[in-house]
């Protein structure tokens, strides 16, 4: 059997790759994600992500390459692999005419969970994802967020330290999405959390660290933080009260000053890109303290996910 590359990962991929017929879903992947972190596998529908998500799961083979999860091989039919971790595909089916209590109890016995652990872990489960109240109702009449959200506690029912989460909250409204997001927060540093998604505002939300897949290609790996600052945009985004072209002396000023690489004006908005975010940071204070303008608001503008992203993946 090969042997992972090291310890350190609660999930490895080496050169993972997947071919369906002509077709290259997955081409050389290569990841090391740390242990207790929410990791974000973001990329278009149709870019790899379910596909690496089911190697990884034991549900597909690859065409090459190695994957490791806690340590175990799953890309070599190791019956042991699925203690090791817990899969929410896409779409979950549940029996609808079961209880979130009887649902769990029979995946718990799939596990062959003894009588009193069952017991308490079911409990358990049900008060992690706010299921308590709604434990003897009929799975049938539940909203999409509890459906997700008693999709991970099924998930998560024989305790792995490994937890796939497929495109979770792709079909909820608002109020779902917040539901699940909060709960896959609250497992950081307890589980590691695999999370794919196309939806970028959820990985800049959770998630520690991030990987971008386009068409089979890991286009980077990095955490979350690090990622922002590589591709800062060292703007400042003034908004006042009345509009920018009444202040002419403050632009003409702005003009003048070395650090400042271009202006955008939009009536009350003022968007302001500096060449050296340090000196911009120090003089832009004083520059509007004296410009007589009513300032209703004045932020360091950060790069989001979704502007990263399209300017990668183009």
């Amino acid at each position: 059997m090969i042997m992972p590359p090291d310890g350190e990962a609660a999930i490895r991929c080496v050169n993972l790759s997947r071919n369906y017929g002509e077709v290259q879903a997955l081409k050389n992947l290569n990841l090391a994600i740390p242990f207790g972190s929410i990791f974000g596998f973001l990329g278009r529908n149709g870019a790899g992500k379910t596909t690496t998500m089911r190697i990884l799961a034991g549900l597909v083979h690859p065409t090459s390459g190695t994957a490791w999860v806690d340590g175990i091989d799953v890309t070599r039919s190791d019956k042991a692999a699925c203690q090791h971790f817990g899969y929410l595909p896409q779409d979950p089916k549940f029996y609808r005419w079961m209880t979130p209590t009887e649902y769990l109890d029979y995946v718990a016995r799939l596990f062959n969970m003894p009588d009193q652990e069952r017991k308490a872990r079911i409990a358990e489960m049900l008060q992690l994802v706010d299921l308590k109240s709604a434990a003897r109702r009929r799975i049938g009449g539940f909203s999409g967020g509890m459906v997700q959200r008693l999709g991970v506690a099924q998930a998560l029912i024989h305790n792995p330290p490994v937890l796939f989460l497929d495109e979770p909250t792709s079909a909820l409204d608002p109020a779902g999405r917040y539901e699940v997001l909060e709960l896959i927060a609250s497992l950081r540093g307890k589980v590691t959390v695999f999370f794919s998604t196309h939806i970028l505002n959820d990985v800049e939300r959770i998630c520690d660290s991030v990987a971008i897949i386009h068409q089979g290609e890991l286009l980077l790996e990095s955490d979350r933080q690090t990622l922002l600052d590589q591709y800062a945009i060292n703007t400042a985004e003034i908004e006042a009260d009345q509009p920018f072209s009444e202040a002419g002396p403050f632009l003409e000023a702005l003009k003048m000053q070395p650090w400042v690489e271009s202006t955008d004006l939009a009536q009350n908005v003022l968007r302001i890109r500096v060449t050296d975010l340090t000196q911009g940071k120090q003089a832009l204070l004083p520059l509007l303290a004296n410009s007589g303008l009513h300032i209703n608001r004045m932020e360091w503008v950060r790069p989001s996910l979704e502007e990263i992203f399209l300017k990668i993946s183009q």
